[in-house]
């Protein structure tokens, strides 16, 4: 347990003794409008670029240029291949055997190919649970399934609400719902850390009680891989898919990337929507009618994938790799802590964060509303002192200290200048005494 305190020089030592302080050099952070650097807090929507990516990307044109097609085999980095340097490092993040993890696709239609093969629904079981207030593309993935099977959604589709006056999800009442109504439940599909509120869901225990009323549980990890600890395979989650472009550093829109546990990893005759690029290696190329996937979530991929996207997968993937996840998270929860810590010491109700304070129930993210409105003009007014940090309908700021590249410090100064943006001007030096 960490003793923190709200003077600017707890800050200054913090950075000085972090381990990973130097990973911050590794990142290119964005200038403020007056100058200097921008206080970065928005990893969880897009991730800052590490400086490797460039040179791994330029590496893929060159010998696309000197290649051509010959690059399939012949480059430094085989494109043929190229999707398998990087099943190491992502079976690491997300706690998965390399059989289990592949990069491809988008996050979208990954959901989309994962209920192709997992949503099964019959008239006794067709229902599926999601929480309330999912990240929309979720909902509409879930409700179109629904759809296309012939159910309704007004029927089918359960989403988990807070209780009345509570803006996140008691545990309880997840496996509450899951064991009343498990019996119709085919598919359990939740954002292993929700998108707006932050809140870590527990996600080995949602996956027990599922598995115990006999569901199939998957999870969007969009706000998760690369952010909190997970184990996946040991959890014995089904299926789950992310996004890279947030905490995994991969750039806008970058590929995706999927978890098949190793039980359904290894069932061939799952139903799923193919493509060649999931077709047996050894006789891809042969171009016969039919079908033989590859043996793991490799099976799942469609198209062959997009090389200069994932050299940027690639190069974020070794930042993490060389800084562990373990060590990450470790300081992620300071740094969370630090964050939450000073925001109470301002002591004001001109705002309430919506996170959870159990660190077990969050990863980078805290989410606050602005009481009484006015939470734009306060937003905007973060933004013209150099803070980037997103705003999300209705009323709520997310800020997401990442650890590979946020400081202490950073996180100081932002108290400091949202508590001048609320009118609180001296307030953080007065809580230190």
């Amino acid at each position: 347990m960490i003793d923190y305190q709200s003077d600017a020089a707890f800050a200054k030592r913090m950075d000085a003794e972090d381990p990973l302080r130097g990973f911050r050099e590794r990142f290119y952070i964005p200038p403020a409008p007056n100058g200097g650097e921008a206080l970065y807090f928005c990893g969880n929507s897009l991730g800052l670029q590490p400086k490797a990516t460039e040179a791994s990307v330029l590496q893929e044109l060159e010998d696309w240029k000197n290649m051509g097609v010959h690059g399939h085999l012949g480059a430094k980095n085989p494109w043929l291949p190229y999707h398998e340097f990087l099943t190491e490092n992502l079976a690491k993040i997300v706690g998965a055997k390399p059989v289990e993890v592949v990069a491809a696709n988008s996050l979208t239609v990954n959901l989309h190919l994962m209920m192709v093969s997992f949503y099964r629904p019959t008239q006794e079981r067709f229902k599926i649970l999601i929480e309330g207030g999912a990240f929309p593309s979720d909902r509409y993935a879930a409700v179109s399934q629904i759809k296309f099977h012939g159910f309704d959604p007004a029927e089918a589709l359960i989403e988990l609400a807070p209780r009345t006056g509570e803006k996140t999800l008691r545990i309880e009442d997840i496996l509450d719902v899951i064991e009343s109504e498990g019996a119709q439940i085919a598919l359990i599909l939740i954002g292993g850390v929700q998108y707006y509120t932050g809140q870590l869901f527990n996600m080995a225990a949602i996956t027990k009680a599922g598995h115990d009323k006999g569901c199939i549980v998957g999870f969007d990890l969009a706000h998760a891989a690369g952010n909190v600890e997970l184990k996946l395979h040991d959890w014995d989650v089904d299926f789950a898919c992310w996004c890279s472009y947030k905490y995994l550093n991969a750039g806008p829109g970058s590929v995706a990337g999927l978890f098949v546990h190793e039980r359904h990893a290894q069932n061939n005759d799952l139903p799923r929507f193919c493509g060649w690029w999931g077709h047996d290696k050894e006789s891809r190329f042969k171009m016969g009618p039919e079908f033989h996937a590859i043996t793991g979530a490799e099976g799942w991929q469609l198209s062959n994938p997009p090389i200069l996207s994932l050299a940027a997968v690639k190069a974020s993937l070794e930042v993490f790799a060389e800084a562990g996840m373990e060590r990450l998270v470790e300081k992620s929860r300071k740094l969370t802590g630090y964050l939450a810590f000073l925001l109470n010491a301002l002591e004001s109700d001109a705002f309430v964060m919506m996170t959870p304070d159990d660190p077990a129930q969050r990863g980078c993210q805290i989410s606050i509303t602005v009481t009484g409105g006015g939470g734009k003009e306060i937003f905007a007014g973060l933004e013209a002192a150099g803070i980037v940090c997103d705003w999300r309908e209705p009323d709520c700021i997310r800020l997401a200290p990442v650890p590979l590249y946020n400081s202490y410090q950073d996180i100081y100064d932002f108290v400091r200048i949202f508590a001048e943006q609320l009118g609180l001007n001296g307030k953080l030096q007065e809580a230190a005494g």
